[in-house]
């Protein structure tokens, strides 16, 4: 399913028009991602929870070369599903 597919299934679901539909998503996953990069987690009950996860620095290998490569640390988001999800997609 794409955006503009969640955006009609939204906008069919709740009476909106598809561009505030559209708005609506738009603002929820900003929220997500401003939330994650102030350190917060975000849970959404019977969903699942986002999360950032830290990545420490390491060394890896170029697979052509043989050579070693620092990889530098980084942050990641992470999803969790939540029961409910988990059990419907079971």
């Amino acid at each position: 399913m794409r955006k503009l597919e969640v955006v009609a299934h939204l906008a069919s679901e709740t009476g909106l028009s598809h561009t505030a539909a559209g708005r609506a998503l738009d603002a929820m996953l900003s929220a997500i991602g401003e939330s994650l990069a102030r350190d917060e987690a975000v849970a959404i009950v019977g969903f699942g929870r986002f999360s950032k996860r830290s990545r420490p620095a390491r060394t890896g290998r170029n697979p052509r070369t043989g050579e070693s490569v620092a990889i530098a640390a980084s942050n990641t988001p992470v999803f969790r599903a939540g029961k409910a999800l988990r059990d419907a997609v079971s």
